[in-house]
């Protein structure tokens, strides 16, 4: 029989620290400190996460509570009439309708919870349900709800989430029904996402289910109730007061401007800022696949595309509009963005006498923004030469001014550009301002200047030629 084998010492040492492990204990001993693997939930974490969960037990149940008595008011109330109904009354009407239901339940509730469930009540019969306190914050810009129990809103170019939600996905489903239906369109199965508008010009877009995998989905961009002016776009630092000058005077010559950016660069904003220097004698047509510009003048004729109906006849396109302009007698068309084949059409507007025309288009740079002009214009169907869309191009448009939306959240313009002509098959171009990055400042914004370049613009004769006096010093950079 063999002999057994023999541990090494340290081997040896390492086997009874083995058979010891289950044996040890969280006593310390003297200089030592035990750290437990795993710590017991305890202390303010659990109270924090019990909180939270009673918080959100509270919500449920007012939810539940607001909806048992919105069925309530729908049924007792008249609404056919509503509309007409002083506010006043119509409170006192929902209040003494609540208190009734209340009583009938045995369920008392505090002053405080009573205001609320009454004002979210006019807001559901009236408005937009939980989203009213969000539209009537004047810092809110976006509104974005991703499912019934997620909302998000922009403040300052920043995303934060809030306490907001909606009961269900019926909830919710019904308030995305009230606004499109507002503005004749529908979204169900069959057409599961439907852009359309608020009373105010603020812009909707939803999308449900099937394409909306987590449920329906709802985004708002809401509109400043007074517009910004390019005076509060210079005061907040989105241009200077030497580029606001050249692009008024650009307007008032009748210039045609391409106005490009990103999503959310504000190419609508800045776009009502500029239409607002435009002659208020001037017949002005709009063309938009949702009505969101705001001209302040008032010969404004304003024209919206229009979706298919259920049988799937009966659509409207930007393309249709825009030939149907011509025949209006406008002084100037303005389409709120061109997205396909209707940039033919404002092209050749913009070349047969439609001088001062105006649109906005989806680029990251000037240099971009032509060649999408040029994809679009192919997207008609015609097989027109690459060199003629080219100079139709340079020929129609004189200005291009490029936004975007920096990494801090402001929106700026980039730069003020020129269309010069053609060179070959390229058309030339020369920045006449632009904005310089300097690096970031303490709090993480971006810092910089807009300056100009030093280049006198070709346009400076069409200026001229419209009586518009320009002091040559404007385009020359500040000596430092």
């Amino acid at each position: 029989m063999p002999a057994p084998m023999r541990r090494s010492p340290s081997t040896e040492r390492r086997f009874e620290m083995f058979r010891n492990f289950g044996k040890r204990t969280e006593t310390a001993g003297a200089g030592e400190t035990v750290v437990p693997l795993w710590p017991e939930a305890g202390g303010e974490a659990a109270a924090a996460e019990t909180e939270a969960n009673e918080e959100s037990l509270k919500l449920t149940a007012f939810l539940e509570l607001k909806s048992r008595m919105h069925e309530a008011v729908i049924d007792r109330l008249n609404l056919s009439v509503i509309d007409k109904v002083e506010p006043e009354e119509l409170r006192r009407e929902v209040a003494a309708l609540v208190s009734d239901v209340l009583a009938e339940e045995n369920n008392p509730l505090r002053a405080d919870e009573f205001r609320r469930l009454v004002d979210e009540l006019i807001d559901e019969v009236l408005g937009l349900g939980p989203l009213e306190p969000l539209l009537a914050d004047p810092g809110i810009n976006d509104i974005l709800v991703n499912g019934h129990k997620t909302v998000f809103v922009e403040r300052s170019g920043v995303l934060e989430q809030t306490g907001v939600r909606f009961r269900d996905e019926k909830h919710l489903l019904r308030i995305i029904d009230k606004v499109v239906s507002r503005v004749g369109r529908r979204v169900d199965e069959s057409n599961p996402w439907v852009d359309a508008r608020l009373e105010d010009g603020s812009r909707v877009n939803a999308i449900i289910r099937p394409c909306a995998i987590d449920g329906p989905s709802l985004s708002i961009r809401k509109f400043a109730r007074d517009p910004l002016t390019m005076e509060k776009l210079v005061a907040g630092n989105a241009l200077n007061g030497r580029a606001a000058a050249f692009l008024q005077a650009l307007v008032e010559a009748r210039a045609n401007i391409l106005i490009s950016g990103g999503t959310g660069s504000g190419k609508t904003t800045m776009l009502n800022a500029i239409s607002a220097g435009i002659d208020p004698r001037s017949r002005i047509v709009t063309i938009e696949d949702a009505a969101e510009l705001q001209l302040q003048q008032a010969h404004v004729v304003r024209l919206e595309t229009r979706p298919p109906n259920p049988s799937g006849t009966g659509a409207v396109s930007q393309r249709d509009l825009v030939r149907n302009a011509l025949r209006m007698r406008p002084d100037r068309i303005i389409v709120g963005e061109v997205r396909g084949a209707e940039t033919f059409d404002m092209l050749q507007a913009m070349n047969t006498g439609h001088d001062g025309s105006m649109t906005t288009v989806h680029a990251n740079s000037a240099r971009d923004a032509l060649g999408r002009i040029e994809q679009m214009v192919s997207m008609m169907g015609m097989e027109l030469p690459l060199a003629a869309i080219r100079a139709q191009i340079a020929s129609g448009l004189q200005i291009i001014v490029q936004l975007a939306r920096l990494s801090d959240g402001q929106r700026r313009v980039m730069s003020i550009s020129e269309l010069t002509g053609l060179e070959g098959e390229v058309i030339t171009m020369q920045d006449i301002f632009v904005f310089r990055r300097m690096g970031k400042t303490e709090d993480g914004g971006i810092a910089g200047e807009f300056i100009p370049t030093g280049i006198r613009p070709q346009c400076a004769a069409l200026l001229a030629a419209a009586g518009v006096a320009m002091d040559p010093a404007l385009f020359l950079p500040e000596e430092s």
